[in-house]
C-alpha cells in the first residue's frame, strides 16, 4: 500500500502542529473528545430532519489497554467516508465542522448545532502523545468502513476495514516515556478521568469508560477483588446553562465547593446570563474568605473560559479588573473567536465586551446587597474593602466613579457609613467631609482633633487602613464636598473672631514659640498654639499634602521611600494650664519642656520616639 503524504503538505507544518502549538500536550484529550461531540451533533442534526436516530444512545468513549498501550476514543457520530478522510485527516487545517455548519446555515435546526472543531488542527494534537495514530471509520448510510493510520509526518495510508456500527474510533498508540516526558499517565484510568472532568465536563453526550476499583471481598475477610463498571465521567449538562429559578442554595454552594476547592460556602453568587454584542453565560462567587495565597505573588485572578461548555482557559485574567480579584467563577460563551489551538484568544474585543459586562454585573449585585442586606455586606467589606478601595487609587483614577459609593469608613457616628450616607447627614454650614488616619477606630477616637470636632457637632470618618488617604486623595471629592484630613495644620472650624485672638496669641508669642522650634532640631516645621484640641494639651498636625499617615505608609514601602516624611507642626492648646509653666520657664527648662511636649505628642500620633529612655527620665525628673 502506497503512503500518502500530507496535503497543504508541508512536513514542516506538521511537525509545528504537533509540537508548537499547545502549550500543554494533555489538551489532546479535549480535542478529541471535542471531535467525537461535533460528528455526534452531525448525526443529532440529521435525525431532526431524517428521524430514525435513537438520540439516548448517543455517546463518547474511552478505552485503555494498558498492555497493548493503547488509548482509544470513539464515538456513535455521522462517521465519514474513505474520500472524507483523506479530505479531512490528510489537509491540515481543514474543519469539516465548520464545512458542515456553512453547508446548512439555511437550516432552521442549525442553531442546535454547537460546532466546537472550527480549526481543523485539534486531531493533530494526539501526536503530541502518540506515535501512532489510526481512524476506524463508519459512515452514516454506508456499507463499509474505512482505516486511516498515520505515523506522523510521513504521511498517512487509507485501507477498507470492518466496523459494525457508524461513528469513528480514534485509535492512539501511546509513546515511550523518557527522562524528561511521562506519557505513561494517559495509560491511567485516574489520569483520564481527571482530564475529561477538566476539559470536557460539560460536553452534552455522555462520555463512558470502564473503571476498575478494588473491593472487599465478602467471601475471604480481608482479602479484595477487581472490580470493572462503566462509568460516565462528565456532569454533561452545566448548571450556569440552567434556569436560576430550578437551582437551589445547596447546589450553587456545593458547585463552588467542588469546582473551586473551598471548604466553606460562598458569600455571594451572581448567575447570570447575557445577551447583546456578547452572548455569554456567567457564574460568579464571592468566597466567605480570603484566598490562603491571595496576597502572594503566586495568587492568579482570573475566571475560567468555556466555549460551548469545552474549557479553554484556567485563569483568563482579563476578564476581572484586579479591584474584584477575589472573584471566582466561570464564563462561557459561543461568541469567542478563538486562535487555532483555542488555548488564547485571537484578539480580545469580544473578552473586551464580556468582562465590561461582568464589570457591571458586580458592581450591581454589590450595590443590591448593601441596599438590601446591611449586616451581609460590611461582612463582605471586611474581608475585601481593602481591595476595593485600592480600585479607587489604581490607574490614576480611572475607576473611581463605579467604585466609590461601594467602599465603607468607620464612622465616629458608630458603625460603618458609605460616603452617601456621611453627605446626606451634614449640616448647612459643613463644607468638608471629615476624617482622621490612625492604627484603629479606637485610636482615632482619642485623637485631640477629633475630640474638637465632634464637640462642634460634627462627624469624622476613621481610616484605619493603608490605601484610605490614598484612595480619598485620589476621589478629591464626593457630591460636592472635599475631603478634610482633621490632622492637617490647615483645617480650622474656629469662628472669624476665634482665628483673629489665636493668630495674636501666636504673634505675641513668637519669641517662645521659635525658642521651642530651635530646641527641637527641625524635627517640626513649627510651633504654635491652637484652640482646635479640646481638652488635650498637645498634638501633632502636618502641612502641605503628606499627612502623618501617608508618611508611615510610604516609609514602610520597598522602593526607597523612607524620605518621605510630613512637615509636622507642633500644635498646643492655647487653654491648657502647661502654657503658664512654658511662658514662665528658664531655657534649659523649656528645652525639657518641649522634648517632653514633642515626644507626648508624637505618642499620640501613633509614631515612634527616638530615645525613650530620655523621655522616661526627663518626666520622672520634672516629677
Amino acid at each position: 500500500m502506497r503512503k500518502k503524504q500530507f496535503k497543504a503538505e508541508s512536513k514542516k507544518l506538521l511537525d509545528m502542529m504537533i509540537n508548537s502549538i499547545y502549550t500543554h500536550k494533555e489538551i489532546f484529550l479535549r480535542e478529541l473528545i471535542s471531535n467525537a461531540s461535533d460528528a455526534t451533533d452531525k448525526l443529532y442534526f440529521k435525525s431532526l430532519t431524517d428521524g430514525g436516530i435513537n438520540a439516548d444512545e448517543l455517546q463518547i468513549r474511552i478505552d485503555i489497554d494498558k498492555e497493548a498501550r493503547t488509548l482509544t476514543v470513539s464515538d456513535k457520530g455521522i462517521g465519514m467516508t474513505a474520500e472524507e478522510l483523506e479530505s479531512n485527516l490528510g489537509t491540515i487545517a481543514k474543519s469539516d465542522s465548520l464545512n458542515f455548519k456553512n453547508e446548512n446555515k439555511d437550516n432552521e435546526n442549525i442553531e442546535n448545532l454547537e460546532v466546537i472543531g472550527q480549526f481543523g488542527v485539534g486531531f493533530y494534537s494526539s501526536f503530541m502523545v502518540a506515535d501512532r495514530v489510526e481512524v476506524i471509520s463508519r459512515a452514516l448510510g454506508s456499507d463499509s468502513a474505512n482505516k486511516w493510520v498515520s505515523e506522523g509526518v510521513e504521511g498517512y495510508t487509507v485501507e477498507p476495514c470492518e466496523k459494525e456500527e457508524t461513528g469513528t474510533t480514534v485509535i492512539l498508540h501511546i509513546k515511550k516515556s523518557t527522562e524528561t516526558e511521562d506519557y505513561e499517565q494517559y495509560l491511567d484510568q485516574y489520569r483520564i478521568e481527571d482530564l475529561v472532568k477538566k476539559y470536557s465536563d460539560y460536553i452534552r453526550y455522555p462520555i463512558v469508560m470502564e473503571i476498575e476499583s478494588q473491593v472487599p471481598d465478602k467471601e475471604n475477610k480481608g482479602e479484595w477483588l477487581t472490580e470493572v463498571n462503566e462509568e460516565t465521567l462528565n456532569s454533561r449538562v452545566p448548571l450556569w446553562r440552567k434556569n436560576k429559578n430550578e437551582i437551589k442554595p445547596e447546589e450553587y454552594n456545593e458547585f463552588y465547593k467542588q469546582k473551586f476547592y473551598d471548604y466553606t460556602d460562598p458569600m455571594l453568587v451572581i448567575h447570570s446570563k447575557t445577551e447583546g454584542q456578547a452572548t455569554f453565560d456567567a457564574l460568579l462567587f464571592i468566597p466567605e474568605n480570603v484566598p490562603m495565597d491571595y496576597y502572594s505573588k503566586e495568587y492568579e485572578k482570573g475566571l475560567q473560559l468555556y466555549s460551548n461548555g469545552v474549557l479553554i482557559m484556567d485563569k483568563c485574567s482579563d476578564l476581572l479588573p484586579d479591584y474584584f480579584g477575589f472573584v471566582r467563577g466561570l464564563v462561557d460563551s459561543a461568541d469567542l473567536t478563538l486562535n487555532i489551538s483555542r488555548e488564547v484568544l485571537q484578539h480580545d474585543h469580544q473578552l473586551k465586551i464580556i468582562a465590561k459586562a461582568i464589570d457591571k454585573k458586580i458592581k450591581s449585585e454589590l450595590t443590591k446587597l448593601l441596599k438590601n442586606d446591611r449586616e451581609k455586606y460590611e461582612k463582605l467589606f471586611k474581608t475585601f474593602g481593602v481591595q476595593l478601595k485600592w480600585g479607587i487609587y489604581a490607574d490614576y483614577g480611572m475607576n473611581k466613579e463605579g467604585l466609590k459609593d461601594l467602599i465603607l469608613f468607620k464612622s465616629s457616628n458608630g458603625g460603618y457609613a458609605t460616603l452617601k450616607e456621611y453627605t446626606e447627614r451634614m449640616a448647612d454650614s459643613q463644607n468638608d467631609i471629615y476624617y482622621a488616619c490612625g492604627e484603629s477606630e479606637e485610636k482615632i477616637a482619642l485623637l485631640p482633633q477629633v475630640e474638637a470636632v465632634k464637640e462642634k457637632g460634627y462627624e469624622v470618618l476613621f481610616c484605619t487602613d493603608d490605601v484610605d488617604e490614598f484612595a480619598i486623595q485620589m476621589l478629591m471629592e464626593y457630591n460636592g464636598k472635599h475631603f478634610a484630613n482633621i490632622q492637617k495644620d490647615e483645617v480650622d472650624l474656629s469662628t472669624d473672631a476665634e482665628k483673629e485672638a489665636m493668630k495674636e496669641k501666636n504673634e505675641s508669642s513668637k519669641e517662645l514659640l521659635d525658642k521651642m522650634k530651635e530646641s527641637l532640631g527641625g524635627e517640626v516645621s513649627a510651633v504654635k498654639f491652637t484652640n482646635k484640641l479640646g481638652s488635650h494639651a498637645v498634638a501633632l498636625s502636618a502641612e502641605g499634602y503628606v499627612s502623618l499617615e501617608m508618611a508611615k505608609v510610604l516609609s514602610q514601602m520597598p522602593g526607597g521611600n523612607e524620605g518621605v516624611k510630613a512637615q509636622l507642626v507642633l500644635e498646643i492648646n492655647s487653654e491648657h494650664p502647661i502654657v503658664k509653666k512654658l511662658e514662665g520657664a528658664d531655657e534649659e527648662t523649656l528645652n525639657k519642656y518641649t522634648k517632653i511636649l514633642y515626644n507626648q505628642a508624637r505618642l499620640i500620633a501613633g509614631l515612634s520616639i527616638d530615645n525613650p529612655t530620655e523621655f522616661a527620665d526627663m518626666i520622672c525628673e520634672m516629677m
